[in-house]
């Protein structure tokens, strides 16, 4: 099938011209320090100290955060945002459907999303080497990486079709979403928060995970929903 516009432009934006570059930089930037602090830092106090088994988990969730809090960013186009078409010029001018627009920005979203945990995934196989975690391990936390940057990205997507022409609107949104999402989960309910979840499942501990993923598939779909009618509302 032939990338459409949407798509391509995306490419162009975010590759061809290096729009996307700060996210990747400053994912790696930051992800870099976390996960080498979490090997040496404890070690300046033998008292407290938690030994390179605790590495990989402490980077996963590390990168975890780092990599949906991106992935949100970039689905709100929150990089070289002016450098975009938007929907009313695609709809209109372009003729474009909503169900073709939707085609292209999610799978927009999907490489970016792949490419961000690709990008981790050097830092975290290291850790995972010095904690000798075995790969379905390695591999389990990618996949979820990969889920969670997917269920909370969507919302961003969401934000850009509800208010494309409000820019700190999206803004303050997406970070809401996530920071409530984290906050409110381990304050009342802590199988349903992601960065707990991950950590129970790589220390072998009851995670009650069909709920987990269940309640994640829901946050997905109804991203999903919320894009779709924001979408054929703006076409109407």
């Amino acid at each position: 099938m032939r990338p459409g516009p949407v798509f391509r432009e995306g490419l162009e934006v975010y590759l061809d011209e290096g729009h996307g570059f700060a996210a990747y930089f400053y994912l790696l930037i930051l992800l870099a320090p976390a996960v080498f602090l979490a090997l040496f830092l404890p070690s300046l106090d033998t008292q407290v100290w938690m030994g390179p088994a605790e590495l990989f988990k402490l980077s996963s969730v590390a990168a975890l955060i780092l990599i949906v809090y991106f992935a949100l960013r970039i689905a709100n186009q929150e990089f070289a945002p002016w450098r975009f078409v938007t929907l009313r010029r695609r709809l209109g001018e372009q003729k474009l459907t909503p169900a073709e627009i939707a085609r292209d920005q999610l799978a927009t979203l999907l490489w970016q999303v792949a490419l961000l945990v690709l990008l981790a995934t050097p830092l975290l196989v290291w850790a995972a080497a010095v904690a000798r975690v075995p790969v379905g391990s390695i591999l389990a936390a990618l996949l979820l990486l990969f889920f969670y940057a997917l269920a909370y990205g969507i919302w961003g997507l969401a934000a850009l079709a509800l208010w494309e022409r409000k820019l700190e609107v999206r803004q303050v949104f997406v970070r809401a979403l996530f920071l409530g999402a984290i906050c409110l989960s381990a304050a009342f309910y802590p199988p349903l928060n992601p960065i707990a979840f991950l950590l129970a499942y790589l220390r072998g501990q009851e995670a009650a995970p069909l709920l987990h993923l269940a309640a994640h598939a829901l946050l997905l779909v109804s991203g999903l929903a919320v894009y779709f009618r924001a979408l054929a509302r703006e076409a109407s």
